[in-house]
């Protein structure tokens, strides 16, 4: 018997509680300008038919030819899921009919696929972490597309997406809750990102999952599994399997039998519902492809790869952590799309000291530029303050030059009107005002002022924060927050 996992997600029914077991097949598109096995173009959004060869049309005599560059992609991505290399793998033809497929068979790996057992490191919400296993990654071609809201009697097909290269990556049946699910794909996207062999596009259909179902009472064997077919988002991932679990117990607390099924996700209504029995393999009698011989290649080209590959984000989150004293929270949040880690990096770049201010500057990303790219619903390809100054900003503060409350007004004229921050903090006298005895001044009128208030620090010390902000008021923000703070527990004697 399975034990749950540590961190499953229970579900109450009427009988006592119930576990999801769940495991995913996600259909990732190879980055390459050609298919798989034919030199038409991978383009999205041309006219339909307009990329098809001879091949993918399945014409009489015509014979499918290997795409080097999906196979090296296929390899970076097992090596960066941290997966077995098989340097010999197979093509095999799966049997079956449908109108969008021209060959009446897909060809796809069966047996002996190009990549073995790997890993995905998770994090959960509240800073727990999973490990997902991969059980396989092969490729495969795609098939064509119906169309059946052209005409009011005839379903068109369009063949461009027919031959494009996938990579079917299977999960093994780790996964205890759609949170964890959802988190899992988000993290295996960065990964593809980040290695460049797939955008992992939802909305076009670059990335799409199978999502495996099944429910049992905690510590039982596993239950009878149905599988929702071409979910294409992650919101959606998480809300077909909290509708298929519930609706499992729903059927064994009643008395039924799950029947293994392929289901669809209907995201308009929220529910799943059955599209046919679920084939066995030997239904779709596998067999090698004739035409295609088996796929060979060293162990130096697969140790080539590896060496070329970029800093993947658990290796960048954990440097942020080791050279920055990033927390893992903050980590997290920069390297999970590769665009932000990037944003960060140039910041970092603009410092003139990384390691005393590399905190500062994520607090600064994460919080002030995300915060109002979120705001204002734009990315960060479209934000009017770049890298370069958003960094100036941050060195300013690291510095000494100028207070954070005056980095956030700086903040905002950079973002409204643009313009160098150094040049800017000159031209507005926006400098941080660090002569102690203009401070003192300040600091003796506040506590000459307010008596009462004097007294009643003494006795609550907590209350010596409402002085500082007076100060500070006083000073348009330009007093040093630290030599304030200082000089006003010495004037009160605290």
């Amino acid at each position: 018997m399975n034990a749950p996992a540590k961190s499953s997600k229970l579900i109450k029914g009427a009988t006592g509680d119930w576990e999801m077991v769940i495991g995913l097949e996600v259909h990732a598109q190879v980055t390459s300008n050609a298919k798989l096995f034919s030199g038409a173009s991978t383009q999205f959004g041309g006219a339909p038919n307009a990329h098809v060869s001879l091949v993918d049309a399945a014409m009489p005599g015509m014979l499918p030819v290997i795409n080097e560059e999906c196979v090296r992609q296929a390899v970076r991505t097992g090596l960066g899921l941290k997966a077995q290399i098989n340097l010999k793998s197979t093509f095999d033809r799966k049997n079956y009919f449908y109108p969008d497929l021209p060959q009446g068979y897909q060809i796809s790996q069966f047996k002996s696929p190009v990549v073995g057992e790997g890993v995905v490191a998770v994090d959960l919400d509240g800073g727990e972490s999973i490990n997902v296993g991969i059980e396989r990654l092969h490729l495969e071609q795609d098939a064509g597309k119906s169309l059946h809201d052209q005409h009011p009697t005839m379903s068109y097909v369009d063949l461009n997406r027919s031959g494009v290269a996938l990579m079917e990556i299977v999960s093994k049946p780790d996964i205890r809750s759609s949170e964890q699910a959802r988190a899992y794909v988000t993290k295996l996207r960065s990964i593809l990102r980040y290695l460049g062999t797939c955008d992992g596009d939802m909305e076009k259909g670059s990335l799409r999952a199978d999502v495996n179902v099944s429910v049992r009472k905690p510590g039982a064997p596993l239950g009878t599994r149905c599988e929702i077919k071409n979910v294409n988002s992650i919101r959606f991932i998480g809300q077909a399997i909290e509708y298929e679990a519930r609706r499992q117990i729903a059927v064994i607390e009643d008395g039924g039998a799950i029947e293994q099924e392929t289901r669809l996700f209907d995201p308009n209504k929220g529910e799943t519902r059955s599209m046919r029995s679920k084939e066995e393999a030997h239904d779709y009698r596998y067999f090698p492809d004739p035409d295609l011989l088996p796929l060979e290649f060293t162990q130096a080209y697969v140790d080539e790869l590896k060496s070329a590959l970029p800093e993947l984000p658990d290796e960048k989150k954990a440097r942020f952590i080791s050279e920055l004293s990033l927390t893992p929270y903050d980590a997290s949040v920069l390297v999970n799309e590769q665009e932000s880690a990037d944003f960060y990096e140039a910041v970092l770049g603009a410092l003139a000291d990384r390691r005393r201010d590399g905190k500062l500057a994520a607090n600064w990303v994460i919080n002030e530029f995300f915060g109002r790219l979120n705001k204002e619903s734009r990315d960060i390809a479209a934000s009017p303050v770049s890298a370069a100054q958003l960094g100036a900003i941050v060195d300013l503060i690291g510095t000494g030059t100028i207070s954070g409350k005056i980095a956030k007004d700086l903040f905002e004229i950079v973002w409204m009107e643009g313009g160098d921050p150094r040049a800017l903090v000159e031209a507005r006298g926006m400098k941080q005002v660090t002569d102690l005895g203009a401070i003192e001044q300040a600091v003796d009128e506040i506590v000459a002022a307010n008596p009462d208030k004097v007294a009643q620090a003494r006795e609550k010390p907590a209350l010596i924060g409402w002085f500082v902000g007076q100060v500070m008021k006083s000073s348009g923000g330009k007093a040093n927050p630290q030599a304030v703070n200082d000089l006003l527990k010495s004037k009160l004697g605290l």
